[in-house]
């Protein structure tokens, strides 16, 4: 990855996400959350570690109608757009999707050289599933 921080869009898998949101709108959420929620996936790479992160960001947006954590313009006004009620049910799946990606079964925990940039952004996607209350 040529652009790597501890934001949920800060990587090169996270910006080539949004611009499959822009085109297929909330399928490609809801598809990014059932790829790692699938039973048979046994592990979990970055790419869809940092694909989960960036669409629960996405559906948080949504959802509470806030776009200051959205940091590309055409997301921005996509996520506006967006109907809320039609986003909805992705709630526990972004959850349960976030709650993997940060377990054991998944590489993205332990990509992280800096023990201060693990733990802000380990912090920041524990943040982000609390944004999901069960």
């Amino acid at each position: 990855m040529k652009i790597w921080d501890t934001g949920p869009f800060d990587n090169d898998a996270a910006k080539d996400f949004v611009e499959e949101v822009m085109q297929d709108g909330d399928y490609a959420l809801g598809e990014a959350f059932d790829v790692v929620l699938d039973a048979d996936m046994d592990f979990i790479e970055a790419e869809e570690g940092c694909r989960v992160v960036a669409a629960a960001e996405i559906l948080s947006a949504v959802l509470a109608g806030d776009t200051s954590r959205i940091t590309d313009a055409g997301l921005r006004v996509w996520v506006q757009q967006a109907d809320p009620q039609a986003v909805e049910p992705l709630r526990t799946s972004a959850r349960n999707a976030l709650q993997r990606v940060l377990g054991p079964g998944s590489e993205l925990p332990d990509l992280w050289d800096e023990p201060g940039d693990a733990t802000a952004w380990s912090a920041g996607v524990q943040q982000l599933r609390q944004r999901f209350p069960a």
